[in-house]
């Protein structure tokens, strides 16, 4: 390899598989249609269904419960659910700074319980490998005014006119300028990390109006329509699964204008997420640094059909423990939170989701959502862009790959070093296998995938899929057949279904993987505990 890479790494929240233009959606992404037109796209890459998992196993290598981050960034108290990433885990960031890389961050970070400008740092961004840091430190926030706001190791406040998406943009913009000023030569390494388009629904008014009328046909014909053009693109060949039976029909649906409202305004989200990653890109050509820059692009995990409730108590309850959300506008007017017609989504003074309604059009044509391992939860789009390492262009790759991926492929990018060990504590083995081979249309090393989140769990060998959403029963799908998991063959293959249970079961175990029952014991332990401590 003549050159190393600089190495963008752009993860958005909460996204389903088929929103993006270049995904069959109708959503208006041209930059990252043009990425994909120039590079590859990947069909079968997939994420571990939920926000700070994913995160914990992109950013070190590992499987989320090997990483400390099994849950959520909630502390239950017991191996591979402490909720912060664990003293034997390296970072993205750690790896290729050993490489001689420069290290950049903005936006959403997401892998450690301790947010508090006053507590431990120890798990902090810059505390983590990364040079210069800009971003949120929780989970999600008010677009306009997000808690947990902060530069380097600062907590600092947003500004007037302030909106997420753009500030993370611009910071990204910034830190790609600032390198090529100071660091001429040396290879960087930029993460940005979206928020967008993770609920609440909060987008600019003049986003908002381009689709206006777009989403009035409904789910049902918009869910034919991406499957179509899914198949025409190559993207999938199987069937669309059923609509979700908590969905009516469209035809039955009333207050539609208020419906196809929710969809807008996430789809203004995406919008301006899309222009935000066109403005980065501009900076790289216009510092000379796009031609060997490798750009990934892809999401946390499916979309999200979580509903949000309307009760002041628990909303106050939120911003006071999780920061995520405030209960006054920044000019002191009361935020209306949850999804009623009576609330038209989208500015400050609300607080709503799209749901299960439109989630269910966002992963189409999969079945469930984020926190599920079926298809919905868990596949991802993956867009590869690199004009001077990638020759291919338009082209798509149904390599099956996963998160952990991602460190070894960096790792031969960059000519980087696993270390054995970090501040004098032994280092977990990464799980990845680098993808550079399938940039040339190869195979790469990766036989069986593995899921496990909140008792839901999946193992992947070869065209089949074992996979059980909990307290269920396993279900056996031919996934290169049936990619919308709708026709079960378990019955028919006893025999395959006890080796990939097998399989699965060895996964867990090496990986720590506890009982979803257990650990629901543990929570409503801690849950009564940290009750008892309330006045």
């Amino acid at each position: 390899m003549k050159q190393r890479p600089n190495i963008l790494l752009i993860l958005n929240d909460d996204m389903g598989f088929s929103d993006l233009g270049c995904f069959g959606g109708e959503i208006e992404t041209p930059h990252l249609d043009a990425l994909a037109a120039g590079g590859l796209r990947y069909t079968h890459f997939y994420n571990t269904a939920r926000c700070c998992p994913s995160r914990a196993s992109l950013l070190t290598g590992l499987h989320p419960h090997q990483a400390g981050v099994g849950h959520m960034t909630l502390d239950f108290g017991v191996d591979g659910y402490l909720g912060d990433l664990g003293a034997d885990t390296v970072t993205l960031a750690e790896v290729l700074r050993g490489a001689g890389y420069r290290t950049y961050m903005s936006g959403k970070w997401h892998v450690t319980k301790h947010v508090e400008a006053g507590g431990p740092k120890h798990n902090w961004p810059c505390q983590r490998g990364f040079d210069d840091f800009y971003g949120i430190l929780n989970g999600c926030g008010n677009f306009f005014n997000p808690g947990t706001l902060t530069r380097n190791n600062e907590r600092i406040a947003a500004g007037e006119g302030y909106y997420m998406t753009d500030a993370f943009t611009d910071e990204a913009v910034r830190q790609i300028r600032l390198h090529a000023a100071d660091h001429p030569g040396r290879p960087f390494f930029q993460y940005l990390a979206y928020t967008a388009p993770h609920w609440p629904l909060h987008a600019h008014e003049e986003d908002i109006a381009k689709y206006r009328g777009r989403f009035d046909a409904g789910w049902d014909r918009l869910r034919e329509q991406r499957l179509a053009r899914l198949k025409a693109d190559g993207i999938v060949d199987c069937d669309l699964s059923g609509r979700d039976p908590a969905v009516p029909p469209w035809e039955d649906v009333p207050d539609k204008d208020w419906q196809a409202r929710r969809m807008e305004v996430y789809a203004a989200q995406l919008d301006r997420m899309d222009q935000g990653i066109g403005r980065v890109i501009d900076a790289l050509r216009e510092t000379g640094q796009f031609e060997n820059t490798l750009i990934l692009f892809l999401s946390d995990n499916g979309g999200c059909a979580e509903g949000l409730p309307a009760d002041p108590a628990w909303w106050e309850e939120k911003v006071r423990e999780e920061h995520i959300a405030t209960l006054r506008t920044r000019d002191g007017r009361p935020v209306r939170f949850g999804n009623t017609p009576d609330i038209t989504p989208g500015g400050e003074e609300t607080y709503s989701s799209y749901g299960v309604e439109w989630a269910n059009l966002s992963n189409a044509p999969f079945r469930l959502y984020k926190h599920w391992v079926h298809e919905g939860g868990i596949a991802t789009p993956l867009i590869a862009h690199w004009p001077s390492g990638i020759g291919a262009k338009g082209e798509i790759r149904h390599h099956p790959a996963q998160l952990p991926d991602l460190m070894a492929t960096f790792m031969e990018l960059s000519q980087a070093r696993y270390p054995a060990e970090r501040m004098g504590v032994p280092v977990r083995p990464h799980e990845g296998f680098s993808l550079l081979p399938t940039f040339f249309g190869d195979p790469h090393g990766r036989r069986v995938l593995c899921w496990e989140h909140e008792g839901n769990r999946a193992v992947r060998k070869g065209a089949w899929k074992l996979v059980r959403r909990f307290p269920g029963v396993w279900e056996l799908f031919d996934i290169v057949a049936d990619r919308s998991e709708t026709r079960d063959l378990g019955g028919c293959h006893l025999d395959i279904v006890a080796e990939l249970a097998a399989d699965y079961h060895e996964w867990a175990d090496r990986c720590g993987v506890r009982p979803w029952e257990e650990i629901l014991e543990i929570r409503q332990k801690h849950s009564q505990s940290e009750s008892s401590k309330k006045p």
